[in-house]
């Protein structure tokens, strides 16, 4: 089964369909860092990231893994081995913060968007996260947590999002 991102607030799963947000700037097919807008596409999703300090551990058929002090998403167009990647925060490379003050990383799930090839500057850090009030991403899609958590539930680790 596929996940369905029918438009900027639709997000469509089996017979479940959930209120969602995603980039500031909509969606594109040429994505660019920075351009805070989400990429059309077809692509897998990676493992589930939380925050064990804050979040019990839920159910799902991802791989789990807590999310740390010190891992980071490389975002830092400079970095080819590491760019897109989940990272070990260091100093002089620039990554998205996992352990966030806020919410939105207490459940995430990594879209495998600009990953197998990755070009730099193509864009990075692509997750689906949490959202408190549907406020527009860098490029995400962000959902209410009981609608992460059901479809957590459903979704296995060949499931597919489609980005309309």
């Amino acid at each position: 089964m596929t996940i369905i991102v029918k438009n900027k607030d639709t997000l469509i799963f089996d017979d479940f369909e959930f209120k969602c947000c995603v980039g500031k700037n909509g969606f594109s097919n040429k994505k660019i860092e920075g351009d805070k807008k989400t990429p059309r596409g077809t692509f897998f999703l990676e493992n589930l990231y939380f925050r064990k300090d804050r979040k019990t551990k839920p159910p799902t058929k991802l791989k789990v893994i807590e999310i740390k002090k010190n891992m980071g998403w490389c975002d830092d167009i400079s970095e080819k081995v590491k760019y897109n990647k989940l990272i070990r925060k260091i100093p002089g490379i620039k990554s998205e913060n996992l352990f966030r003050s806020d919410h939105k990383y207490n459940y995430l799930v990594p879209i495998k968007y600009n990953w197998k090839k990755t070009k730099l500057g193509r864009g990075s850090a692509i997750f689906i996260h949490l959202t408190k009030n549907y406020k527009s991403t860098a490029g995400c899609i962000g959902l209410k947590e009981k609608d992460l958590l059901i479809l957590l539930k459903l979704i296995k680790k060949n499931t597919k999002i489609k980005i309309l």
